[in-house]
């Protein structure tokens, strides 16, 4: 980790993604894929990938409900089918919405020695390789648990990666490498009032395209806000 000359302490960049890094919702433009490949009947499907994203929000999203939903169809088709499923969903809907400023912000970071990590509460299937095309190592994602085979089940492995559950699993993050918070100079971009429990715990919450109630308390509390999209030309 690098070391601030201010603190002496290791400099940490945490990013949500959806909407924080990428400009759309990953989770919710997977299911949309998956109707386009076929996988499922597009008016029921919709409605109900809709719904959940509503849910989500507004704050009330039941993750083990909604990760069995988005998952039913990559458990059904199998490993191999998945991941060439995903290669084109980076290849048709990621990559073209990665913004050069996105890319950037987040080189900027790695160029100065800080550790980055993307900490996000979708599920680590669609998380994973999104976080290689940004080029970072470190991801915290919605775990999914898998059977004797090695393959998905569609239920949540340990404590989702959403809300206060972001702060849980940071804290074990840290933890793992013999870190605590007070040990680190901590900053995290999001979006999101879900994402509150982590931005009132780092040393410095940046509000990032944030949504209306976000964007109040930002500038209620004197938080940087930053708008990532709106500036790129």
């Amino acid at each position: 980790m690098s070391v601030s000359t201010a603190t002496q302490r290791p400099r940490l960049a945490l990013f949500d993604l959806d909407h924080t890094l990428l400009p759309l919702d990953s989770d919710h433009g997977w299911g949309e894929f998956s109707i386009d490949l076929g996988w499922c009947e597009r008016a029921e499907f919709g409605r109900r990938n809709d719904a959940f994203f509503a849910d989500y929000l507004a704050g009330r999203l039941d993750i083990p409900d909604y990760v069995r939903f988005a998952t039913e169809q990559v458990v059904r088709r199998g490993p191999q089918a998945a991941a060439e499923a995903h290669a084109r969903f980076m290849d048709e809907v990621i990559r073209p919405a990665m913004k050069p400023v996105a890319l950037q912000l987040v080189q900027s970071h790695l160029d100065a020695g800080d550790v980055v990590v993307i900490t996000s509460a979708t599920n680590a299937f669609v998380v994973g390789p999104i976080a290689q095309a940004f080029g970072v190592q470190h991801v915290l994602a919605t775990e999914l648990a898998r059977d004797a085979s090695g393959w998905y089940t569609g239920e949540v492995e340990g404590t989702p990666n959403m809300r206060e559950g972001k702060v849980v699993r940071m804290t074990a993050w840290l933890a793992e490498r013999g870190l605590g918070w007070g040990d680190v100079e901590s900053t995290f971009y999001s979006d999101s009032m879900n994402d509150l429990p982590l931005l009132e715990h780092v040393d410095h919450p940046v509000a990032t395209n944030p949504d209306a109630r976000l964007r109040a308390l930002a500038q209620e509390r004197g938080w940087r806000v930053l708008d990532l999209f709106s500036e790129t030309p």
